[in-house]
């Protein structure tokens, strides 16, 4: 028996808003009949001829139901037509709605990834310092940086599968955890002849990085609403960058360029522990205020995500239709030119400026905080712009050229000999270089949908890694040996290539079109009245066998 309730409530008392399965190009279904994939049809559930359904009862016949899917007879419908399952879980499908705990859950996670990133660019931005502490090259301390990227690569695939088995929460906890381990094993390299030791430190939380840089869009999408996924995606990439503005200011602040090793050993202790103490806090905020997902789904899209689960899917075919989708292919190559620009303009900047302004280690923290905090407002604006334009392609594309744009104008203006003209130039490039990270992680989830948006993120970040390993050797290359405008020349004309390339992408929206509601039929004049009786007084209807 099939019973329906159209006066269901959440249990709040508010009006419940319910969600539709949507087309699937695979799916197949009985014109009449709505079915949940973990429901099962019985194969003798047929009709009987004293009971009939209430002609208001309708299930609109294009939606899907996916291949393995059937109703049991128990089943209980909802007015929209999402059958819902006999044991739903901890989410119920059937409701779309919000959880006020969301803004908790992506602050955060923002604010431990922004200690993730600190612990990233601390050693580059005062890498002259550490230079002369452990005595080592700069190629050296390039590698406390690049470890982050050569790191990420082997391991991306292990973490995406840990965090579609294990979800938020169980990665969450993995990530902040290592990041807090890694900042005190630094503390145990206080001494000239440890430099082996910092660099185990900053391995293990490269390794945290992992477990990090993959969640911004999947954080999004599971807590917030259609209307908040871009904004949302923003606020998460943000505190990354906000911890990158932070290690470029507060290092040359907290570790001056002194000659006493002691008094160095000294200064490099306190950033040590303020961070290993930040770390252990935000590790703490995880265990309380993470959660594996809300109770009920915040959008259409989710709500259908979660109905076309299969536990059984092919890891591997998900890759492979990750690859066949031209589309992403050519964001993914696109995104890694832009963000591996930005990875080796970071590591390499304060070898840039002091090159044309020497003993400015500390103004050349402030150009590189002013290009992350211009990235930052960068990043926040057009995620506002895409919740309410949703022209991913279109702001894509502007923002990669405006890149381009910035970058040539500091490559032209970074020997004149005026700081200030660098800050400027510096943050106008910073706005739009940065800002581009967020659209790309987001513009990726809409061309993958409903793939997993771990996995979509995951490649865009190897494909990060990756260029920024080969944009930052060859630049530091390029620089010793010609100077810092070839090699920034050298980032330009990759620039140049992907934003050629992101043309070419066309704007194929699938989570959007996920999220549009399904047109409903009008009923007849006929029908009305019965269906405000409907309103009344459910209706126990029976589901004709297939």
């Amino acid at each position: 028996m099939v019973s329906e309730d159209p006066n269901q409530q959440d249990h709040d008392g508010t009006p419940s808003q319910t969600s539709a399965l949507q087309e699937h190009p695979n799916l197949s279904v009985h014109p009449s009949v709505s079915i949940h994939p973990s429901v099962s049809i019985h194969p003798s559930v047929s009709a009987h001829p004293s009971v009939s359904a209430h002609p208001s009862v309708s299930i609109h016949p294009s939606v899907s139901v996916y291949p393995s899917s059937s109703a049991h007879p128990s089943t209980l419908a909802q007015p929209s037509g999402l059958i819902q399952p006999s044991s739903s879980g901890p989410e119920d499908l059937s409701v779309i709605k919000v959880s006020r705990r969301r803004w908790a859950v992506v602050l955060v996670f923002s604010c431990y990834s922004m200690c993730n990133a600190f612990q990233w660019i601390q050693y580059g931005a005062i890498n002259n310092i550490f230079m002369h502490f452990y005595g080592v090259s700069a190629f050296a301390i390039d590698w406390l940086s690049m470890c982050y990227m050569v790191t990420y690569i082997p391991l991306l695939l292990p973490v995406a599968w840990l965090l579609e088995k294990f979800g938020l929460r169980t990665i969450a906890l993995t990530g902040s955890a290592l990041n807090s381990l890694g900042a005190w094993v630094k503390l145990g390299s206080l001494q000239p002849h440890l430099f082996p030791v910092t660099m185990l430190g900053q391995v293990i939380c490269s390794v945290a990085q992992v477990f990090i840089l993959g969640m911004p869009s999947r954080i999004a999408s599971v807590w917030f609403g259609a209307n908040e996924v871009s904004t949302a995606c923003s606020i998460a990439v943000f505190g990354n960058q906000l911890g990158i503005a932070i290690g470029f200011l507060v290092p040359p602040v907290l570790v001056p360029n002194i000659k006493d090793q002691d008094k160095l050993a000294y200064h490099i202790s306190i950033m040590f522990y303020i961070i290993a103490g930040v770390a252990t806090l935000l590790f703490i905020l995880v265990i309380i205020v993470f959660k594996e997902k809300p109770k009920h789904p915040p959008s259409r899209a989710q709500s259908l995500s979660y109905a076309l689960a299969s536990t059984d899917a092919s890891y591997l075919s998900s890759i492979i239709r990750f690859f066949k989708n031209l589309n992403f292919v050519l964001l993914v190559i696109t995104y890694g030119l832009n963000a591996g620009a930005f990875y080796a303009l970071s590591t390499l900047l304060t070898r840039m400026v002091i090159s044309h302004y020497p003993g400015e280690e500390v103004n050349a923290g402030r150009i590189g905080l002013t290009i992350v905090l211009a990235g930052m407002l960068g990043a926040v604006i057009s995620g506002i712009w895409l919740d309410r334009t949703k022209t991913y392609k279109e702001t894509t594309l502007v923002v990669y050229i405006m890149t381009l744009v910035g970058m040539v104008v500091y490559t032209s203006t970074l020997n004149l000999g005026h700081l200030w003209v660098v800050f400027i130039t510096a943050g106008a490039m910073g706005f739009f270089m940065t800002g581009y990270l967020p659209l790309g992680f987001e513009f990726a989830v809409e061309l993958t949908y409903p793939e997993s948006e771990g996995m979509s993120s995951g490649l865009l970040n190897v494909s990060a890694q990756v260029f920024g390993i080969i944009f930052t050797i060859s630049q530091g290359q390029i620089i010793d040996n010609y100077g810092t405008t070839p090699g920034n020349i050298f980032l330009c004309v990759f620039l140049t290539l992907g934003a050629v390339l992101t043309a070419f992408i066309k704007a194929d929206l699938r989570r959007q079109d996920a999220n549009k509601e399904t047109p409903e039929t009008k009923p007849q004049e006929g029908e009305e009245e019965e269906d405000r009786k409907s309103n009344k007084d459910p209706t126990t209807v029976q589901e004709e066998h297939f």
